[in-house]
């Protein structure tokens, strides 16, 4: 038998905070740690929303200010825009509210904020940098309105406006130190975006199984945010009250463990994909989940059968490792049926690519996926395009 071995790393997380109402608890999480100039972060929908009222309310004295500027793909001058505001107000916190967006643009600025250079890291999602070491680091808050659990990662994207093309930066002091789940700051958050961004948790717990890097941690917390996301995510959207709240409570813990080891695993081609496909298109990362992932399921089913176990107890499918090709391409058919059971774009041409954009697309992606070196196979321009191909 093989020796087991390896390393966990674990971010710099302190607390996740989840149930109804929890929201209160953002002032208490913000003096626990001394921080008295909170700068509220989050994007034009919300900015107008009762629901902002609620966490203003909630930050209570350390409230400096509400920057109502994040964007979808985080634009690089939200960014910069930002890091004026929070030096504006000497903000000595931030609080992300809201979806990827403006979690994504709070730790980019954070990055600036500590000394990093504007653009110096818009080229790797996977790498971690000292470029800031001895910086003070920005405490960051996050309370997510969506399920794409961009607020569990130390990584956050950022678009070149110039280019359209879609990098980031990562460092573990961008991870958020304190994450909130309160299901009641979900409800008004359009069905459409609540079930793409439901995908995207699918996507992390499925690519993160099949990852050269996968282990038992991340294994385990996999198939049981595919199998929370199976069971509730649907009837989140179809029950009020109570009830309504539990479900989007169960499919916010999903997607907590869908991502929880993503720092560890890396991600594969679905997420390479979105990552350029969003930006370039303006499409919401949630909804490229919806239209890649079974396609990369299916080539992965090819390449590495072997590492469907957890995705196979997640859908409850019964995998056999002696032959393990068949459960792979169940999963990746039970996730195609999951994704057509919501009112979401499935095909590339449903969203506005030119089906002649598809090399490009490839080629670029070709380098990310490459540089994350997660599917344990040499994956090839062709191999890209007919993925691409069969998604359109």
């Amino acid at each position: 038998m093989n020796k087991t071995a390896g390393e966990y790393h674990f971010t710099r997380l302190e607390t996740v905070v989840f149930g109804v109402g929890k929201a209160e608890s953002l002032g208490r999480e913000l003096a626990r740690r001394g921080a008295k100039r909170a700068l509220i972060v989050t994007g034009k929908t919300l900015g107008h929303s009762k629901l902002l009222d609620k966490v203003k309310n909630a930050a209570g004295p350390a409230i400096a200010g509400v920057f109502a500027g994040a964007a979808q793909h985080v634009p690089s001058h939200t960014v910069t825009e930002l890091v004026a505001e929070a030096r504006r107000v000497g903000a000595d916190a931030i609080v992300s509210f809201g979806g990827g967006s403006p979690i994504d643009t709070v730790k980019n600025a954070a990055w600036q904020l500590m000394g990093g250079r504007a653009g110096s890291r818009i080229v790797d999602f996977n790498a971690a940098t000292t470029e800031t070491a001895g910086a003070r680091e920005i405490l960051h808050i996050a309370m997510p309105t969506t399920l794409s659990a961009g607020e569990f990662t130390p990584g956050g994207g950022v678009t070149d406006e110039s280019t359209r093309v879609k990098g980031g930066v990562a460092d573990p002091r961008l991870q958020a130190r304190v994450v909130i789940l309160d299901p009641a700051l979900t409800v008004e958050t359009p069905a459409w975006l609540w079930a793409s961004t439901g995908m995207r948790a699918l996507d992390h717990a499925v690519e993160g199984s099949y990852s050269t890097r996968h282990q038992l941690v991340t294994d385990t917390l996999a198939a049981r945010a595919i199998a929370l996301l199976t069971e509730h995510l649907l009837p989140s959207l179809q029950t009020d009250g109570d009830d309504e709240l539990e479900h989007r409570m169960q499919c916010q813990l999903a997607a907590w463990l869908s991502i929880f080891g993503m720092s560890n695993t890396r991600s594969g081609i679905s997420h390479a994909l979105g990552h350029q496909i969003g930006p370039m298109w303006d499409v919401p990362h949630g909804v490229t989940s919806c239209i890649t992932l079974p396609h990369v399921m299916r080539f992965m089913a090819e390449v590495a059968a072997d590492r469907f176990g957890p995705i196979t107890e997640g859908f409850g499918v019964r995998f056999d490792a002696r032959n393990p090709r068949s459960a792979a391409v169940e999963c990746a058919d039970r996730a195609a049926k999951f994704i057509g059971k919501f009112e979401v774009p499935t095909r590339l041409r449903d969203v506005g690519v030119p089906r002649g954009e598809i090399s490009r697309i490839a080629g670029t992606v070709l380098e990310e996926v490459k540089r994350a070196n997660t599917v344990g196979a040499e994956v090839t321009l062709e191999q890209l395009i007919a993925i691409l191909d069969a998604a359109y």
